[in-house]
C-alpha cells in the first residue's frame, strides 16, 4: 500500500524539497500553503514522480482548516502516514516596538500551527491502527539567536518542547515524533547569488545548507530505519552551532 505525507508550508523553500522528495521515494503527497498560487507550483512539479497529489489552502493556525485539511486527504487519499510540520512565519522586530498581536501570530502559526496538524493527524493515525511519523521543524535559533527574533526563537523553542512531549503521549499508538532543527539553509536559487568565504567558513563542513539536506532527514525519519527513534531533535547545520567563532583582530 502507497503511504502518504502530508507537509505545511509546501509551496516553497524546504517545505517544496521535502515534497518532492517523498514523491521522488513513491509517497502519496498532500500539501497545504497559505499561499495558493506556490501551492499548486509544487503540484505541477510532483507530477513526473506521483499520480497522487492534492493541495489545499491553510492558514494552519485556524485549528478548522487544519482539520478540513487532513480529514479530506484521509477519505481521498486513504491514510496519512507520515506529517511534516514545516510552515512558519518571521516577524523580526525591535524587541521594545514588538506588539503582543505580532508575537502571538507568529506563535500561533509556528507553534500552534504544529500543535493543530500534528494533534489531528495523529487522531486519525491512532484510528488506522499502524502507527506513523510526525516530523517538526523546529530551528537552531531555539537555542541560538541574533537580535530582534524574540518571536521566532520562542516558537521553535517551544515546537522542540512539543516534540518530545507528544512523542511520550502518542507513543503507545505507535506513533514517533521528532524535531528537525536546520541552521543556515539557502533557499535562494543557485546561481542567482554566491556566498562568501567567510559564510563557509562558518560551518564545518564548508557550505550553506541547502533545502535538499533537510529533506534527506525527513525521509530518513519516516522510515522504518528511524524505527527505534522518537522523541529527539536533529540539527541539520553543517556544524554551525558548535563551533567556536571568533572575530579577527
Amino acid at each position: 500500500m502507497r503511504k502518504i505525507a502530508v507537509i505545511t508550508g509546501g509551496g516553497q523553500g524546504i517545505g517544496r524539497a521535502i515534497a518532492l522528495s517523498f514523491a521522488q521515494e513513491g509517497y502519496g503527497i498532500s500539501i497545504a500553503d497559505i499561499h495558493q498560487d506556490k501551492g499548486l507550483e509544487t503540484i505541477e512539479l510532483l507530477r513526473p514522480f506521483t499520480d497522487d497529489a492534492l493541495f489545499m489552502k491553510v492558514d494552519v493556525s485556524r485549528k478548522e482548516e487544519v482539520e478540513q485539511w487532513l480529514e479530506h486527504t484521509s477519505v481521498v487519499m486513504g491514510s496519512i502516514d507520515v506529517l511534516v510540520n514545516n510552515a512558519g512565519i518571521m516577524h523580526n522586530t525591535d524587541v521594545l516596538e514588538l506588539r503582543a498581536d505580532q508575537f502571538m501570530r507568529v506563535v500561533s502559526v509556528n507553534l500552534g500551527g504544529t500543535f493543530h496538524c500534528s494533534q489531528t493527524a495523529a487522531r486519525i493515525m491512532k484510528a488506522q491502527e499502524r502507527g506513523g511519523a510526525i516530523i517538526n521543524l523546529s530551528s537552531t535559533r531555539a537555542v541560538m539567536s541574533e537580535p530582534n527574533t524574540e518571536a521566532y526563537s520562542a516558537s521553535k523553542g517551544g515546537i522542540s518542547a512539543l516534540t518530545h512531549a507528544m512523542a511520550i503521549s502518542l507513543g503507545g499508538y505507535g506513533i514517533r515524533v521528532n524535531a528537525i532543527s536546520p541552521g543556515w539553509i539557502e533557499v535562494r536559487d543557485e546561481g542567482s547569488f554566491s556566498h562568501t568565504e567567510a559564510d563557509k567558513s562558518q560551518h564545518p563542513v564548508g557550505r550553506v545548507g541547502r533545502p535538499e539536506d533537510v529533506a534527506a532527514a525527513c525521509l530518513y525519519l519516516a522510515s522504518d530505519k528511524a524505527g527505534f527513534i522518537t522523541g529527539q531533535n536533529l540539527t541539520i547545520d553543517g556544524g554551525m552551532t558548535v563551533k567556536m567563532m571568533y572575530a579577527e583582530e
